[in-house]
């Protein structure tokens, strides 16, 4: 795969800007690239190519010198990730370092972030769910907040354009709540998922048991392989970074797109300071930039700015960009810019050991396993009186303990040597994913007085998880450990670790989309309403969170409000 075009136009000016390379910025960068503009990506992170920068891809923890384990010192450096469990020796490389970028809690939030090219787009998860038409209306059905400015038949093309282009290995189960996709062959349930999935089934009315879609090649696709992208290999390593290009991330596909266009240039090591607003023509004309390693601002010029930095990052952006006409941040007339902030909560629900099938064990170790979609709150025969929304479960999957330690046999000798041969028992575990409400009280601002050392003001967190989410978790954790002991599990026990906020890494709000610009940020278009040619089309733009993964609803977003600022722009309106 050739390197990344990071040779910079001697004017400074393009077509379009995009600040961010992650998930979104790279489906900006690529649509841009292919619909014929000159495209500048910003990154605030260093420069990663794929492949070449995945250093761990190939190591097991015997290569390593801490066998996978962090020092003290990095201990202190990735002190957030660690907390809420994100990082190791294999994929610290990955993670932003938290002495360098400082941030501040009036109430815990776990702020995960991956500062490079790429973003966090090569450690996500790789969950792909689509929206529904019940999830888009949930606000105004409920009275909640605002209601959403679109609905899914304008954004059901767009899932199908970018899961064609990504690669989304699922299985379809007909489910209005949960609509199907444009799917690869799904990964294979294991013999103890099968059994699961049977019982719950049987003894649960309305609740379906799955393979997780994921956005893993299982069958790559001719585009798929124009980009050097092949098949999965069941390694799940994902999170240093695939080799193969098999799952997708913006270094492996959205990226090589963009640069294969001639159109497509990033720079690194960019940190966004704020956006250049025109008081004679009321739109921004450009971004403001300090180089991390020279420490020298620059400025770049573009028709179109799409701020991609990821959710928290791009709100910190617009609230920084201040001038005569927006004193308290870019598009902020509504004062909804920094509140209504979310995140997905987890870490809660239940495991168990289960008794037999000793005969039998899996190949491979697939980076997915038991998905079960949302059954609470869909109807009135599934509503639940003491709590609105609902929440799904993702499990790692049914497995058998290591080989050898399983069996907890310890010592020297020909049974010790044995033992090596011989897997433990079967165990499996269910992780909820509750939805968190778009409370306007949760929130980010700027700190008065504490900036980084480039001098932009740090973040300050206030955002909690409120009653309704307390009454769910109840729930969701009583519901898992119903389900396993219903299908044979044994020792089951329940769990409730809830950390913080953002430790979902599912952040959301605090830029929302809505109908009417004194209540939101940004309209249908992901357009903020008083700077129109500024696009917001990172997790900054959600009105409401629902409890899946939104990652692929991100994309379509973007896909989708770049075709529509370049028809504006082919329509000389911006």
């Amino acid at each position: 795969m050739a390197n990344l075009n990071t040779t910079l136009n001697k004017t400074n000016t393009y077509d379009a800007i995009v600040i961010g390379s992650g998930m979104s910025g790279g489906w900006a960068a690529k649509e841009f690239c292919e619909k014929g503009l000159k495209t500048l990506v910003l990154e605030k992170g260093r420069m990663v190519n794929h492949i070449e920068d995945y250093p761990t891809m190939m190591q097991d923890a015997w290569d390593m010198e801490h066998r996978g384990s962090l020092t003290p010192e990095d201990r202190e450096k990735y002190h957030i990730q660690i907390r809420s469990g994100f990082v190791g020796e294999s994929t610290k490389h990955f993670f932003t370092n938290d002495i360098d970028n400082p941030y501040q809690e009036t109430k815990r939030f776990d702020w995960i972030r991956g500062n490079q090219v790429g973003g966090r787009s090569l450690t996500w998860g790789k969950h792909v769910y689509r929206w529904s038409e019940h999830d888009f209306e949930a606000n105004a059905r409920e009275g909640i907040a605002i209601d959403w400015p679109i609905r899914y038949k304008d954004i059901a093309p767009w899932y199908s354009y970018v899961e064609k282009f990504v690669g989304v290995s699922g299985e379809k189960l007909g489910l209005a709540h949960l609509p199907d996709g444009e799917f690869l062959p799904p990964m294979e349930l294991n013999c103890l998922e099968k059994h699961f999935r049977k019982e719950v089934e049987e003894k649960f009315k309305g609740r379906h048991v799955t393979i997780g879609r994921v956005a893993h090649l299982t069958e790559p696709q001719p585009q798929h392989l124009e980009l050097g992208r092949g098949k999965c290999q069941n390694r799940n390593r994902c999170s240093r970074g695939c080799p193969y290009g098999a799952y997708f991330s913006s270094n492996s596909a959205t990226l090589p797109a963009a640069n294969r266009t001639g159109n497509f240039v990033i720079r690194p090591n960019s940190i966004v300071h704020s956006l250049i607003f025109d008081e004679s023509t009321g739109k921004a004309k450009g971004v403001k930039v300090i180089d991390s390693e020279t420490n020298k601002e620059i400025e770049f010029y573009a028709k179109v700015v799409f701020v991609c930095a990821s959710t928290l990052a791009s709100t910190q952006i617009l609230l920084n960009s201040t001038s005569n006409r927006f004193p308290n941040g870019m598009g902020n007339d509504s004062g909804e810019l920094g509140h209504n902030l979310m995140d997905h909560h987890y870490h809660v629900g239940a495991m168990g050991s289960y008794d037999g099938m000793e005969d039998q064990y899996y190949k491979g170790r697939k980076p997915t396993g038991v998905f079960i979609p949302k059954y609470v709150n869909i109807d009135e025969a599934s509503k639940n009186p003491n709590f609105l929304r609902g929440y799904d479960y993702q499990s790692a999957g049914g497995g058998r303990g290591d080989w050898g330690r399983g069996n907890g046999i310890e010592g020297v000798g020909a049974s010790f040597k044995d033992s090596l041969f011989k897997p433990g028992g079967w165990g499996m575990g269910l992780m909820g994913f509750g939805e968190v409400l778009p409370y306007h009280e949760n929130k980010v601002t700027l700190s008065k007085d504490k900036t980084d050392k480039w001098g932009i003001p740090q973040l300050v967190f206030e955002a909690e998880l409120k009653d309704n989410e307390w009454k769910m978790r109840e729930k969701m954790k009583s519901d898992a450990a119903e389900m396993l002991e219903n299908a044979g599990f044994k020792d089951v026990k329940m769990f409730d670790n809830v950390g913080g906020l953002g430790n979902g890494v599912h952040e959301m709000g605090t830029a929302r989309m809505g109908k009417d610009p004194k209540t939101s940020v940004l309209n249908a278009h992901n357009q903020i309403h008083s700077v129109p040619n500024v696009f917001v089309t990172d997790g900054a733009c959600m009105t409401s969170a629902n409890c899946v993964n939104p990652s692929i609803t991100y994309m379509a977003l973007t896909a989708r409000a770049v075709d529509f600022a370049v028809s504006e722009l082919n329509r000389k309106n911006l």
